[in-house]
């Protein structure tokens, strides 16, 4: 008994039904005639062939004179052959300058019957030359039905060459081992992709209540958060064939094939009814199409794309076939595409919260061994912004580094170290400070986290450290103590402040700045002209905002300059209000420092000491409380930046979402 159920009607429209798929095994039906013709073509000729012996032409004539041969067959090429007195057959080859009649008198003395033949071609060279003459019949009759049979769906390429058919595969019997259960966190997700799978295993229950099947279900977030994840698991879950096809194997060099290939995968759908078909990256052929007054097109591209738009919702829409797909850029799809109707439902899969985060990680420490000293949920609040492919990878690396420590336990120093690899780079033993010159690292970072120790809006400081990794000489980690989705012009005033808390301790120290500001320079500046051209946090201009563009999950830049929609006046107060945002914040940095310039030294010489020191050091000398989280507003228990909380930079996926560029010192505090 199947599991499969046909869909409900389509009001009062019969429901079609395909013939059965062909045996898969009909393929081996070749095979096994080519073995067979193998066969008969070296056994038959070996069953009508007698035992025979090879004599020399002087063992030949010895027989002859003692009368032991009885026939001879002479050819005209030399060679010879009989039978003896004893029944034998015999070969033998007569020497053309000796094959006279002094030869055929002695023959016929001795009694021996002589036959001659003229030289003929043995039977399998008389195959082979058939073969060759048939050859070009047989490819020009080949050619042709295939054009007759395909011509009016494929062209050349299609009949003959094959090009036209779909790269899809196909899991039926045999699908994945993933299932919805190996997908930890977005139940709401999970909750509208599974209702899809429901819908074609029993659709009796959507029938009662006249609901109709969604014909498409669009899958968008940032790279590494399980779309294609969700899919494997859809194809675990479900009952019905599955078929995955990435959006790039529609594209080829030969205009026409992308879009026979879209015919023949939904083609191929319709005889699997009900059927689901997952399009990975269908950015790549469900771009926006070319409007009037393009000057560049692809023609190639639009038409795949009409064709994908005319199957999924044309003049005859496929029956009980669903497509899944998945994007990192909604933004560039073809809005006919993501009409209702086409794609019915938009599931978008963010980066992980905490608690997903937390459930992201127990999935992948299955398998491994882990020591009591390891709190999932400290690695899950180190983590924020972190997608699920990061969690995976960073449960990996502190695999490897147990495995450089020549043990098989993860340690919870593993995952800080792995965390510290993944973020910052390669720790550089070899990149060896003067003096001088870790004196400034030092006194640059005791800046960073003193400004944000002072500052009631920053987020905690966990770590400051000066061990050299990647391209930082230096690095000033906070966690954030809650996820922010909203960010408020004092929050972000205090993140100008301590993006410059560096520069404003080296003037306050040191008495100059230095090449290792210049990332926060640039970092703070971007900040600046998004609160003055984007945010409308700017007295000069008011309130009107000119955002940059670019993918709302795979970053980038926006227009270029000719294309920016203001005039130079604007461009000019932009500058300025950018310039006074950013010479503000340095300025209140430096008047805390000026004010704490006891406790930036006794931390700069503790740095020097000891290299890296603990959020809770830092607070115990700046004579101020450590930050706990509010547990009334967040649910979760009150957590302390505490020694063990060695977190990452601040990434959070909130600064995504408000379009605020985190706290990040990965890339600065070295020499340029």
């Amino acid at each position: 008994m199947t599991k499969q159920a046909n869909p409900p009607p389509q009001g009062d429209k019969p429901v079609p039904t395909a013939p059965p798929p062909p045996p898969p095994w009909r393929h081996w039906l070749w095979l096994a005639a080519l073995i067979l013709f193998i066969g008969l073509f070296f056994v038959l000729p070996a069953t009508r062939v007698t035992p025979s012996v090879t004599l020399t032409y002087s063992h030949f004539l010895k027989d002859v004179s003692a009368k032991t041969v009885r026939t001879i067959t002479i050819t005209s090429s030399g060679s010879a052959s009989g039978t003896l007195a004893n029944g034998k057959h015999y070969t033998t080859v007569i020497p053309v300058q000796l094959a006279g009649s002094s030869l055929l008198s002695k023959l016929q003395r001795d009694g021996v019957e002589i036959t001659a033949t003229a030289s003929t071609t043995s039977f399998g060279d008389e195959v082979l030359t058939w073969l060759i003459l048939l050859l070009p019949f047989v490819i020009v009759g080949w050619l042709w039905f295939r054009l007759s049979r395909h011509g009016a769906g494929g062209g050349v390429f299609q009949g003959a060459m094959g090009v036209g058919r779909s790269k899809a595969k196909v899991f039926d019997a045999d699908r994945p081992s993933t299932t919805f259960a190996d997908v930890a966190g977005y139940t709401g997700a999970k909750r509208e992709i599974a209702e899809v799978v429901e819908f074609l295993r029993s659709p009796e229950r959507y029938r009662r209540a006249g609901a109709v099947a969604p014909r498409g279900v669009l899958m968008v977030g940032p790279p590494g958060t399980g779309k294609t994840l969700l899919a494997r698991a859809v194809a675990g879950e479900a009952s019905v064939p599955f078929f995955s096809v990435t959006g790039s194997s529609f594209v080829e060099m030969f205009v026409g094939v992308g879009a026979a290939r879209v015919r023949d995968l939904f083609a191929e759908g319709r005889k699997r009814a009900p059927a689901i078909i997952f399009v990975d990256e269908i950015d790549a052929i469900g771009q926006r199409r070319s409007g009037a007054g393009a000057i560049v097109s692809n023609d190639e591209r639009e038409q795949t794309l009409n064709q994908l738009l005319s199957e999924m919702d044309g003049f005859d829409p496929s029956e009980g076939i669903v497509v899944l797909a998945a994007t990192n850029r909604p933004e560039i799809l073809d809005p006919a595409l993501l009409r209702p109707g086409r794609f019915d439902r938009q599931v978008t899969i963010p980066l992980p919260t905490l608690a997903e985060r937390l459930a992201i990680l127990k999935v992948h420490a299955q398998g491994k061994r882990l020591a009591p000293s390891v709190d999932l949920d400290v690695v899950a609040r180190g983590t924020p912004g972190f997608s699920g492919a990061d969690l995976a990878n960073l449960v990996n690396e502190a695999a490897i580094v147990a495995v450089r420590h020549n043990r098989d336990v993860l340690e919870g120093t593993d995952f800080d170290e792995a965390r510290d690899r993944l973020l910052l780079g390669r720790r550089e033993g070899s990149n060896v400070l003067l003096p001088e010159e870790k004196h400034a690292v030092a006194v640059h970072e005791a800046g960073h986290a003193l400004v944000a120790a002072y500052s009631p809006k920053a987020d905690p400081v966990t770590k400051v450290t000066i061990l050299p990794a990647g391209q930082a000489l230096g690095v000033t980690q906070q966690l954030p103590l809650v996820e922010r989705h909203l960010y408020g012009e004092d929050v972000l005033q205090t993140m100008l402040a301590v993006r410059l808390g560096g520069r404003a301790a080296e003037l306050v120290e040191l008495g100059q700045g230095s090449t290792g500001a210049a990332n926060d320079l640039a970092s703070a500046t971007e900040l600046a002209t998004k609160m003055v051209r984007e945010f409308g946090l700017s007295d000069e201009l008011g309130p009107v905002g000119y955002p940059e563009g670019g993918s709302a999950f795979l970053g980038g830049g926006g227009p270029a300059l000719s294309s920016r929609p203001f005039a130079e006046e604007t461009q000019a107060k932009i500058d300025a209000q950018v310039a006074l945002l950013v010479s503000q914040a340095e300025k209140r940095a430096v008047a805390l420092l000026t004010q704490h310039r006891a406790e930036l030294r006794q931390l700069a010489d503790l740095l020097m000491t000891h290299e890296t020191v603990d959020g809770s050091e830092v607070y115990r000398i700046a004579g101020v409380a450590e930050p706990e989280s509010p547990q009334a507003e967040l649910g979760l228990e009150p957590v302390k930046v505490a020694a063990g909380n060695k977190s990452s930079v601040q990434r959070t996926e909130s600064s995504a979402a408000a379009g605020v560029a985190p706290f990040d010192e990965r890339r600065g505090d070295w020499p340029r």
